[in-house]
C-alpha cells in the first residue's frame, strides 16, 4: 500500500527521546504524573458539571466540551509518548505519523475554535444579559461545538494529505517527540516557498482567524464593562472572563509560536519545549484555571470528591 509515492509502512525514527536508562525513567516518571493530572482535573470538571443541575448553562456546556477534547488531544500523543521512552526503538509508520498529526492538529484546532465560541458566549452574557438566554440556546451551543470539532479535523486533514503527499529525504530522523508539523516539514527535499504558505495558511484559518473573533469578543467586553455604574459589576463581568482570557493567552501563545513562523526559524531543543508546554501544560493547567477562580466549580467538585470518598450504606 501506498501513499502518493511512499509505502504506508515507511518509517520515521524519533530522535528527540533520552538514550541514557536514568533519564527515561525520570521522564516516564513525570509525563505520567502530569498526564494522571490532566485526565483526573478534566474528567472531575465533566462530572461535576453533568451532576450539578444549576451549572446545566452554556458557559459551563462548553467547558464541559473543552475539557472533552482536552482529554482526546492528550490521548493522541501521551501514551505513545510513554511507549516510546521506554522502547528501545522510537519509530512511527507513514500511516501512523499521518493519523497521529491528524488527530493531534485537528483536536487542538478544535479547542481553538471552542474557545471563539466561550468568547462569543462570555460576550452575549456581559454585553446583552437580558437577551443571554435568546442569543445562547442549548441547540446553538451544541452546534458551535460540533462545527469546531468538524472544521478542526477538517483543516487538520487537508493540511495531512498536503505534508504527506511531500517527497521525504532519505534521513526520516525526527527531531521530535511526535508527529507535528515543523518537524516532518523538515525532511521534506522539495522545500519551497509555496509549501510554506500552504501550512501557513491552514495555520492561520485554524489560530489566526478564531483569535482575531476573541479579540473582537473582549473588546466588545471590555467596552461594555466600563459602561457599567458599579464597580461591583465590573469586578463580577471581568471574574467571569479572566479564567477564559488566561487560557485564550496560554494557548494561543504557544500555538503562534509553533505554527505561526517559517520552517527556517525551526530550533529542535527550544521547540520540544514549548510543544510540551501546549501538550502537556496547557490541559494540565485548564483545570485548575477554571476552578480556582469560579466559587461555583470549586463546590461542585468538592461535592463530587465528597460523594466518591464517602463508605457506601450496604
Amino acid at each position: 500500500m501506498s501513499w502518493g509515492n511512499h509505502s504506508l509502512w515507511m518509517e520515521f525514527v524519533f530522535l528527540a527521546y533520552p538514550s541514557q536508562s536514568e533519564p527515561r525513567i525520570l521522564s516516564f516518571l513525570g509525563v505520567s504524573l502530569v498526564y494522571t493530572w490532566v485526565i483526573t482535573g478534566n474528567v472531575l470538571i465533566m462530572v461535576a458539571i453533568q451532576t450539578e443541575a444549576r451549572l446545566h448553562t452554556p458557559m459551563y456546556y462548553f467547558l464541559v466540551s473543552f475539557s472533552g477534547v482536552e482529554i482526546g488531544y492528550t490521548a493522541v500523543v501521551v501514551p505513545h509518548l510513554l511507549a516510546n521512552i521506554l522502547q528501545s526503538e522510537k519509530t512511527i509508520t507513514l500511516l501512523g505519523c499521518a493519523t497521529q498529526m491528524g488527530f493531534f492538529i485537528g483536536l487542538g484546532s478544535a479547542d481553538c475554535f471552542l474557545l471563539a465560541s466561550m468568547a462569543y458566549d462570555r460576550h452575549a452574557a456581559v454585553c446583552h444579559p437580558l437577551q443571554y438566554p435568546l442569543i445562547m440556546p442549548r441547540t446553538l451551543c451544541a452546534r458551535l461545538v460540533a462545527a469546531s470539532v468538524v472544521l478542526g479535523l477538517c483543516l487538520s486533514f487537508q493540511l495531512v494529505a498536503f505534508v504527506f503527499s511531500l517527497p521525504f529525504c532519505p534521513a526520516r530522523g525526527i527531531q521530535h517527540f511526535y508527529c507535528d508539523v515543523p518537524p516532518v516539514m523538515c525532511l521534506v527535499c522539495a522545500q519551497s516557498h509555496r509549501h510554506e504558505q500552504s501550512v501557513l495558511v491552514a495555520a492561520t484559518l485554524a489560530i489566526a482567524v478564531p483569535f482575531l473573533l476573541i479579540a473582537a469578543s473582549y473588546a466588545s467586553i471590555v467596552a461594555a464593562v466600563f459602561r457599567a455604574h458599579s464597580a461591583a459589576g465590573r469586578r463580577r463581568a471581568f471574574s467571569t472572563c479572566s479564567s477564559h482570557l488566561a487560557v485564550v493567552l496560554l494557548q494561543y501563545g504557544c500555538c503562534a509560536f509553533m505554527y505561526l513562523r517559517p520552517s527556517s526559524s525551526y530550533h529542535p531543543e527550544q521547540d520540544q519545549f514549548v510543544s510540551l508546554v501546549y501538550t502537556l501544560g496547557t490541559p494540565l493547567l485548564n483545570p485548575f484555571v477554571y476552578t480556582l477562580r469560579n466559587s461555583e466549580m470549586k463546590e461542585a467538585i468538592a461535592r463530587v470528591l465528597a460523594r466518591s470518598c464517602l463508605p457506601r450504606e450496604s
